[in-house]
């Protein structure tokens, strides 16, 4: 069977993955947690836990922040609680927005 190429990546995405997964396994070894605890609670294997901790690119993004919010990786807000306020704002937001962006027609020329 072909292996699979993974799609190429930025610099700044590899880095940002990498270091999610440095932030993650550091929260796990500061709070005692094993890699059997972690994938246990989040409902994965012990290698996609490790793999996630690598920072591969191929892990699904749902796995991820399962298990950052078990470590306690703070993602997008430093108190939880505000989470749900910022995604209100942010549905408000794209509700204003165009629903699709389409090209600009030309007109046609029937002028024959």
């Amino acid at each position: 069977m072909p292996k699979v190429l993974s799609p190429a990546l930025s610099k700044y995405s590899r880095d940002a993955l990498s270091l999610l997964g440095a932030l993650i396994r550091e929260a796990r070894l500061t709070s005692t947690l094993t890699t059997t605890e972690v994938s246990t609670r989040a409902g994965i294997s012990r290698g996609l836990l490790q793999r996630i901790e690598r920072g591969d690119p191929g892990c699904g993004i749902g796995a991820v922040f399962e298990v950052a919010a078990i470590v306690g990786v703070p993602l997008f807000e430093m108190d939880e609680r505000l989470l749900p306020a910022r995604l209100a704002r942010q549905t408000e937001k794209m509700a204003l927005l165009p629903k699709s962006v389409r090209a600009p027609r030309t007109a046609v020329n029937d002028d024959f």
